[in-house]
């Protein structure tokens, strides 16, 4: 059976350039389909004419309005194609407005000289840490595993009294497993509950705004993790005026960065 995430991200020619897809009720969240999903349809259909060997290097997604459940459609557009990198422009459409652009910068990853000067934090091996529960929670909820070293998210009655630390260190894989590929890793940079619920103690009205992540592994990095957890490291540095950055690190368990990413959210109270 096809894996609930490849069905989400299924998308059917139109025509040079366009696509047409469906929402999936197995992501939906609380105002429509789950953020990463749309981020992974969207690089998805950037990918689906290049020529084997181009990877995504970076992809930013904005999130205009939220999608409604049913069909939609997206066009992409070439914006500049070097030699080896290619800027790429992508419109998802819902009826007669936009609701989401995003801009990908791909290229041919070449061997070169490398160095990793972060270095993944310490922490217990996934099995040694307790899988969150997520029965009768969001259906998106449920498609993924996360088990919190530190920094689980406990919704409370009412608001700290004094803001909290918004970092989370966490293993994190979909459910049922499934290989990682550029695909499902752009999604799991957005798992990461939005960090002004952990600073404040309670849900506020909040969504994403706009999302970069930036690949730091080509394919065959990225296949050798294989359906094992990746462990995510999230936080935030500062929340005003309605809005609020987070900051996230996503590594393999062999200690490989594979991503970064940094979003834009928006909040009211």
């Amino acid at each position: 059976m096809e894996h609930p995430f490849d069905t989400a991200c299924t998308l059917a020619r139109q025509s040079d350039g366009r696509f047409s897809g469906h929402t999936s009720d197995a992501y939906w969240n609380m105002a429509g389909p789950f953020g990463g999903t749309t981020a992974a349809v969207l690089l998805r259909a950037a990918l689906l004419d290049q020529a084997q060997g181009v990877e995504p290097v970076a992809l930013t997604v904005n999130y205009c309005a939220a999608l409604a459940k049913g069909p939609f459609a997206i066009e992409v557009r070439p914006a500049r194609s070097g030699k080896s990198v290619r800027h790429v422009s992508i419109e998802m459409q819902q009826g007669s407005g936009i609701v989401a652009t995003a801009s990908v910068v791909l290229a041919v990853r070449r061997d070169t000289w490398a160095h990793q000067e972060a270095r993944m934090p310490e922490v217990p091996p996934p099995d040694a840490v307790a899988s969150m529960p997520t029965d009768g929670r969001l259906p998106w909820l449920q498609r993924y595993d996360f088990r919190f070293v530190r920094g689980a998210w406990r919704p409370l009655a009412q608001p700290f009294a004094a803001p909290q630390p918004a970092h989370s260190t966490l293993w994190m894989a979909d459910v049922p497993p499934r290989p990682l590929d550029h695909l499902s890793l752009a999604a799991l940079c957005d798992v990461f509950i939005v960090r002004v619920f952990l600073a404040r103690g309670t849900m506020v009205p909040a969504g994403t705004v706009t999302m970069t992540v930036h690949f730091h592994a080509a394919a065959d990095e990225i296949a050798a993790q294989g359906s094992a957890p990746v462990l995510g490291v999230a936080d935030a540095q500062i929340f005003t005026r309605n809005f609020g950055d987070q900051v996230a690190q996503v590594w393999s368990s062999r200690g490989r960065l594979l991503a970064t990413t940094t979003q834009m959210t928006w909040f009211k109270e």
